[in-house]
């Protein structure tokens, strides 16, 4: 994941001592999106766990050693902290590897893309961390440039008094743990959550939302939900009608299946709808690929799938990213309306509540009839007000007349 800082061990598929193939599953990692499965890229033998189960690791730390042979794991750990010219290192998407004189030993890390992070040693980040010193204003002597230990030896901490002072005045505040009362119960935050909250905070504060609320007529779309699930081996839900509804509707009006850029406004041409699915440790947007190409029985498959695999946290990184529309059903929990945060970098996303029967005026008469409220959530910069109710209405044709969508 390209905004993964951290992730956490869910299980080790493998003990210490158990020969690794090239491509077998190591372990489960659970990041700021899913559970991911995380390969071996070498041969050898799994030699030392560094991170146990349930533990969280932040990028670039060791969590592992894979050898060719058994090795003398505490010098390994030793060879890996050090910095020497003598210890060439190389960097790859998941893994250290350190070459010595009579043997070779893999040390696979939690990685980012390193082309987009400054070549600097485990030890040199720390390092720069601790002191507050800008890598990318220093010069690497290691191998291809990167940074080492003794590249900053010479470099003053810019804020190292105000940290002090900092780290005073926090010692002689009172600890946490000392201001909560027996009976409150503290849970940790998971990966994802603390993934959710940072997400959700960066779009509210950043992205100006408005909101259109909408009343649809759903008398024709119940009949046509009952008729359609009629032919055998074909069953859809009124999520399905609104999901394809907004696909159809999305391409006449791409300026709602749009992102923002502080340059220009991103059209997608294709339309990725998610759909938000709440799982226990808070959210989760499966997407849709080519909605608008997708039948009604297929979304529903889909759907269903991703919705169970979600629960398992087995989803893959490609079916939770790439969503250009994003849709929140609440109505099979008796919600009647209620607003979302947009799913950045959507411009919009679609808040569906529960189909209610109630009294209407229909033709100057008060009739029964069932009726949903639909509240669209948009990102003022990318998407006008004209052109959100523009869009609420040729969706609300499409769900009150649903046979259309199949046309």
């Amino acid at each position: 994941s390209d905004t993964m800082e951290e992730g956490t061990i869910s299980s080790w598929l493998k003990n210490v001592g158990d020969q690794v193939k090239e491509g077998e599953i190591l372990a489960e990692i659970e990041t700021d999106k899913a559970t991911m499965e995380f390969e071996s890229f070498y041969d050898g033998v799994l030699s030392h766990i560094a991170v146990n189960e349930g533990e969280t690791v932040k990028v670039d730390e060791l969590i592992a050693i894979i050898s060719e042979n058994e090795i003398d794991v505490p010098k390994a750990l030793e060879s890996y902290g050090k910095e020497s010219s003598n210890i060439p290192v190389e960097e790859s998407n998941y893994s250290i590897e350190l070459n010595e004189v009579e043997k070779e030993i893999n040390i696979t890390n939690a990685s980012s893309n390193l082309n987009e992070r400054i070549k600097a040693s485990p030890l040199a980040k720390k390092i720069a961390k601790e002191k507050n010193i800008d890598l990318s204003k220093v010069t690497g002597t290691g191998e291809n440039g990167r940074i080492i230990k003794n590249d900053l030896s010479d470099i003053s901490p810019a804020l190292e008094i105000t940290e002090k002072k900092i780290q005073i005045q926090e010692n002689q505040s009172p600890k946490v743990d000392d201001l909560i009362k027996e009976e409150t119960t503290i849970v940790q935050n998971s990966t994802m959550r603390k993934a959710i909250a940072k997400n959700l905070s960066k779009s509210k504060f950043t992205a100006p939302h408005y909101y259109l609320s909408v009343e649809f007529n759903m008398d024709n779309a119940i009949a046509f939900r009952e008729q359609y699930n009629s032919i055998p081996d074909t069953k859809i839900s009124f999520n399905d009608i609104v999901v394809k509804a907004c696909a159809v509707a999305l391409k006449n009006h791409p300026q709602v299946n749009s992102q923002w850029n502080d340059e220009k406004i991103i059209l997608n041409n294709n339309v990725h709808i998610g759909v938000a699915v709440g799982i226990e440790d808070g959210l989760v947007v499966p997407v849709i690929k080519n909605t608008d190409k997708e039948s009604l029985h297929s979304i529903n498959s889909k759907v269903r799938d991703y919705a169970v695999r979600a629960k398992s946290k087995k989803l893959r990184l490609d079916e939770i990213e790439g969503s250009t529309f994003t849709i929140s059903n609440l109505g099979m929990f008796g919600i009647s309306e209620f607003t979302s945060i947009i799913n950045q970098p959507n411009s919009a996303i679609l808040s569906v509540g529960a189909i209610v029967k109630k009294p209407v005026v229909v033709n100057d008469k008060i009739v029964v009839s069932n009726t949903m409220k639909l509240t669209l959530a948009c990102d003022h910069r990318s998407v006008d007000g004209v052109t959100g109710s523009l869009f609420l209405q040729t969706l609300k044709g499409y769900i009150e007349n649903p046979v259309t969508i199949l046309v």
